[in-house]
């Protein structure tokens, strides 16, 4: 376990020592004795949050929305700047899922929770309960992320996979860093560009489109947490130019590009996700 320290921000973060046995999943440990106010700042993968310390993780969602303890969340949490986590003594797994497994390890499709954050024991009712315990009960991180890893690998392999066509779509776009054009990856796959619009967005939680942006918006805004400028970063990664930069992060994060520089959330990921420049791989 190592500690970030950013400002007033003060965090212990244990990583696990092998790769997940199912691709698309990261992992990470968390260990705050105050965390205040910490604006959640969107990126394309599906969070899973297991909470099990003495404390409780706080997650305020839109106005008179609250969600305590463990949760489950669509790609593009915190889009608008309108979600904050805090919280006393938290201890938790963040587990990013990638949103071609998540049907599959969640049981049930990133679109069915509609842009919600909906409490784990709403999904997997007792067993929600019986991963608190255990985590709890663990003597070592390296034992947490261990058997978190068998109960998501349990699931994905008895779960629902998406079509190949849409896994396909979405590496693509992945891999392209959000630039590929929608039209010319539904020709790739023989569909209509309404086809895969549909499947996409039922099966992923979110459209294309959608999905090519918060890919973009994420390589860029881990970029500029580098201390990248943002010409250098505008221009690096598909926007038209600075302005339109702006926009987007504006309008993902409701910050400015030189205040989602500056973000705790996204400049622990060096040390929470080493090697990861983006969620969604």
């Amino acid at each position: 376990m190592r500690t970030f320290t950013h400002g007033a921000a003060m965090w212990d973060v244990a990583c696990p020592r092998l790769p997940s046995r199912v691709a698309g999943v990261g992992m990470a440990g968390f260990r705050v004795a105050d965390l205040a106010a910490l604006r959640i700042v969107p990126h394309p993968a599906v969070t899973l949050l297991l909470d099990f310390g003495d404390g409780t993780a706080v997650l305020d969602c839109a106005p008179g929305q609250r969600r305590r303890g463990s949760l489950v969340a669509g790609p593009g949490l915190g889009s608008g700047g309108a979600v904050r986590a805090r919280g006393e003594n938290v201890e938790c797994v963040q587990v990013r899922l990638s949103p071609v497994i998540a049907r599959a390890v969640l049981d049930v499709s990133p679109a069915d929770l509609d842009g919600a954050v909906v409490p784990l024991d709403d999904l997997w009712g007792r067993e929600a309960s019986r991963i608190r315990e255990r985590l709890a009960d663990a003597s070592s991180w390296h034992e947490r992320f261990a058997w978190t890893d068998l109960v998501l690998a349990r699931r994905y392999e008895s779960g629902p996979p998406v079509d190949p066509e849409v896994a396909w779509a979405w590496q693509r776009i992945v891999a392209g860093r959000g630039l590929p054009r929608i039209d010319g990856l539904a020709a790739e796959v023989g569909w209509s560009r309404k086809r895969l619009w549909s499947r996409f967005r039922s099966q992923l939680g979110l459209p294309p489109k959608r999905a090519a942006k918060l890919i973009r918006f994420d390589h860029a805004a881990h970029r500029l947490v580098a201390g990248e400028g943002t010409a250098r970063v505008a221009a690096d990664t598909g926007y038209a130019d600075q302005s339109h930069l702006h926009r987007d992060v504006r309008e993902l994060t409701g910050a400015t590009p030189t205040t989602v520089a500056r973000e705790p959330f996204l400049a622990v990921d060096t040390l929470a996700w080493p090697g990861l420049t983006t969620a969604a791989t």
